[in-house]
């Protein structure tokens, strides 16, 4: 099947976290990869190691700018919409501009796509689009409304991938991705996800806050499951598989109670002293849920999927990197 795909593959938001892996991915697959990325939340240090490859191509540019979609789309067979302004908080201090990146974006992306005849487009799609539904575990055709601008955007996004395949008939496939973690994901900043920002304090000798009491839970996803999704979505060839939604998720959920005992667990192996720092516990956030828990199903039937590293397991292999790292002050060296 890779064959259908020899061109050129595009990573929108390429040099982001996610992305960054993806691109390695894809190179060692065997792909040429042309990286699309406007540097606001991603980083050079990310894709640095890629920059003499021949089958890489970085495109800096914003995908606000339809003649940068455009030109970036050019010669592409299939897209990785990665690019977007993550954060429920970040949204709801500035939803006018998550709006903008994540919505407008993501239009003018599909019609560039549409217009240079790309035959897939895959994208990232959140969690946060199944909002106040107190089900679980959460299964694709199943959502509330969503409680944040951010939730917005990612629902409106897969409104756009459904029209405009119905309307122009460009294949899509959104990946709903469930709380990734792992390598290159950045411990800095106010909108840090809370895995890299609790190691990064661990590792400080520093207290984390926490938001709530601990007893909230999520359904943790390690970075290669998230890759290895993507690929399966790019590489189907189940006519069934097209056009659909999958959550990415291990399916199974953990507390941040559980998730710091095993940080502390294994950080301490390394520095003893981080078994003795406290959580301080605050508020929690708006915007936030209680509780989430993927249903895997439909991805496992469709596309084969089965992750290949469950909470703990990727856990362990994220802190191995985030040690080496942050320990020697190189916060987003790849390893």
């Amino acid at each position: 099947m890779d064959h259908f795909f020899q061109s050129v593959v595009l990573v929108t938001g390429g040099a982001g976290f996610i992305g960054s892996n993806l691109c390695d991915a894809l190179l060692e697959n065997g792909f040429t990869v042309r990286c699309l990325d406007n540097f606001s939340t991603g980083k050079r240090e990310n894709i640095a190691h890629l920059l003499n490859d021949s089958r890489f191509e970085l495109q800096e540019g914003d995908i606000r700018d339809i003649e940068i979609c455009s030109a970036a789309c050019k010669d592409v067979n299939v897209v990785f919409h990665q690019a977007a302004l993550g954060s429920v908080p970040r949204s709801i201090a500035d939803p006018i501009t998550s709006n903008n990146v994540n919505i407008t974006g993501f239009v003018n992306m599909l019609v560039a796509a549409k217009d240079n005849g790309v035959k897939r487009f895959i994208y990232a799609g959140s969690s946060s689009t199944y909002g106040d539904s107190d089900a679980l575990p959460k299964v694709e055709d199943n959502i509330g409304k969503p409680l944040s601008p951010y939730a917005v955007t990612k629902m409106v996004m897969e409104h756009y991938a459904r029209v405009f395949h119905q309307v122009y008939g460009i294949d899509t496939i959104g990946l709903r991705y469930f709380n990734v973690f792992g390598q290159r994901q950045d411990p800095n900043g106010a909108y840090a996800a809370v895995i890299p920002k609790f190691v990064m304090k661990f590792l400080n000798g520093e207290s984390p806050v926490m938001n709530g009491d601990g007893n909230f839970s999520r359904d943790f996803t390690y970075i290669d499951n998230v890759i290895h999704a993507n690929l399966l979505a790019m590489r189907t060839t189940n006519p069934a598989a097209l056009n659909q939604v999958y959550n990415v998720a291990c399916g199974e959920r953990t507390t941040l109670n559980e998730m710091v005992r095993l940080m502390k667990f294994y950080l301490s192996m390394q520095k003893p002293e981080i078994a003795d720092i406290r959580v301080i516990h605050s508020m929690s956030r708006p915007g936030d849920i209680a509780h989430s828990l993927a249903s895997i199903e439909k991805a496992k039937e469709l596309l084969g999927y089965r992750p290949s590293h469950m909470f703990e397991t990727g856990l362990k292999a994220a802190l191995e990197w985030y040690f080496l790292n942050l320990s020697r002050g190189q916060n987003s060296k790849s390893s």
